[in-house]
């Protein structure tokens, strides 16, 4: 009967001190090779780098630390649970009514610090993925917006398709991928090397086609996983790309579903209920069909899997039987063996299990990694040197092209004095709005020189009329901040909306509420 006493305790405190200081360097190097080995590391290290910088914050390696510290806890509170398991079944054979008592006290002693450690685990846990996504999602945003790339990336070669998406899903998977995946990793680790150990001495000799292998069960179950992943892992492999036209496929589906609702109004003049039907039915349906595909490939993969582990369920005790019943062992080492062959069993099996979660992973990498990369190439862009001029436009040599190189506006001389104003005439398509573009800054293939007033100084109208999402008050001082309610009110009246100054406050879809005109 294995006894627990305060001196077994101490032991397991020191052990889960000292495994989770070899983790964490061992997490270190095993993380900084990956990222300098691999693509998807390089990836994973160019998105997470940032985050984990100690000059920026200590606090998510702080976090990291700890969320290490409580998960190696929980593989040590496991070890003790299975030497419970050893002793408490022990003295169920040997009918010994005291030690069973004192084994369902430690049994209540080791329930609270299971409850315990997983409580905590899971607030750390969340905190920290809470804490990450909010840094991200501010970063990816600013990356984003800043220097025009959310307009300019139409101009890039490949595009990132979807950044709504990216912003508001991809970047939580990752958060919450990166962590389930690289601890889970790490605890299958520590519990591969932990329990191996109680299973080597738990395992006796094993006579395979007239040979007998020392602990032949350890050897047995490492081979039995080797295979099986190997198996696993060729089944599993088209799940990578599956997954990420997953997501680019629903992602294409919900745009649509957005611009039908962005230009009802348009689209019921037109009539274009059917067309618009038609486009919504054809991006469903290849959503569907790969939909599909993921279903037939999960089945051979998961179906292989729940296969291989519920195989992996009878071995011990069907290896354990024969020197449980000569009587060279007790009811407690069978029991124990099962759990440690468990144990082991799950944490060779962590990769190819997850295997479906790491082809997700990939998918999600390829994708931000992809946003990132395009808005880099978006602000790389030529963009045309404008000199602030508070008081006059002034244009020198400007010559402005398609994107194919053709010639649009050539040796533009312009000078434009205050009170003055210029009328631009010409076909369609010939290039008014993109002449407008090149003075805005927004249009890359341009040349030239350019002086006009900047920032507040400036404000270039388009075609169509943007409303922002909120109030009624913010929409009128958009994009500056709000003046007092006299001029709102007073701004109102002189364009004939005065029936709107009740309104200020009020916030709606001002876009689908106003008409063209009025907006």
């Amino acid at each position: 009967m294995h006894d627990f006493n305060a001196e077994e305790w101490t032991r397991s405190l020191i052990w889960i001190i000292q495994t989770w200081f070899i983790a964490g360097i061992g997490f270190v190097v095993a993380t900084a090779l990956v990222a300098r080995l691999t693509h998807w590391g390089r990836q994973f290290w160019a998105l997470a780098r940032p985050y984990f910088d100690p000059r920026r914050s200590r606090r998510p390696l702080a976090m990291l630390a700890l969320i290490l510290l409580l998960s190696i806890a929980s593989v040590r509170l496991d070890v003790v649970f299975s030497y419970w398991n050893n002793g408490f079944y022990d003295s169920i054979q040997s009918m010994k009514q005291d030690a069973f008592w004192f084994f369902m006290k430690v049994f209540g002693l080791i329930a609270s610090l299971m409850v315990l450690q997983a409580l905590i685990a899971y607030f750390v846990a969340q905190a920290f993925e809470i804490h990450w996504r909010s840094w991200m999602n501010d970063r990816l945003t600013d990356d984003w917006l800043a220097d025009d790339a959310f307009y300019r990336a139409q101009f890039v070669a490949a595009p990132g398709d979807n950044p709504d998406q990216r912003i508001q899903v991809d970047i939580g998977s990752f958060v919450n991928s990166t962590r389930t995946l690289a601890l889970g990793a790490v605890s299958s680790i520590v519990s591969l090397v932990t329990f191996t150990a109680i299973l080597w001495g738990l395992s006796g000799p094993l006579p395979i086609a007239g040979v007998v292998v020392p602990r032949g069960m350890v050897f047995l179950v490492y081979l039995y996983v080797l295979i099986a992943s190997v198996v696993a892992f060729r089944l599993g492999r088209p799940l990578i790309r599956l997954s990420f036209m997953g997501e680019k496929l629903s992602a294409d589906f919900r745009y649509a579903l957005i611009r039908l609702r962005e230009y009802a109004e348009n689209i019921a003049f037109y009539h274009g209920e059917a067309n618009e039907r038609q486009t919504l039915a054809q991006r469903f349906a290849a959503y569907i069909a790969n939909l599909w595909a993921i279903v037939f490939r999960t089945l051979k993969f998961d179906g292989f899997n729940l296969v291989v582990t519920q195989t992996a369920v009878v071995f011990p005790f069907l290896i354990q039987a024969p020197r449980f019943f000569s009587g060279a062992i007790k009811l407690g080492d069978v029991i124990q063996t099962a759990q440690a062959f468990g144990q082991v069993h799950d944490a060779l099996s962590f990769f190819r299990n997850s295997y479906d979660g790491f082809a997700g992973y990939r998918a999600v990498l390829d994708r931000l990694s992809g946003f990132v990369a395009a808005n880099a190439t978006s602000r790389a862009l030529p963009r045309i040197a404008i000199d602030a001029r508070p008081d006059a436009l002034a244009i020198e040599a400007l010559q402005v092209r398609r994107p194919n190189g053709a010639l649009l506006v050539q040796d533009l001389n312009l000078a434009l004095g205050p009170g003055r104003s210029l009328l631009v005439q010409g076909a369609s398509g010939v290039g008014k709005t993109t002449l407008l573009r090149a003075l805005a800054g927004l249009w890359p293939y341009v040349e030239g020189k350019v002086q006009r007033p900047v920032g507040a100084q400036a404000l270039f109208l388009p075609q169509r009329p943007y409303l922002p999402l909120g109030s009624l008050r913010t929409a009128l001082a958009y994009p500056g901040p709000t003046p007092d309610d006299d001029r709102l009110r007073s701004a109102l009246q002189n364009v004939q909306l005065g029936h709107l100054q009740p309104h200020l406050d009020e916030v709606a879809d001002w876009s689908g509420r106003l008409s063209l005109g009025e907006q």
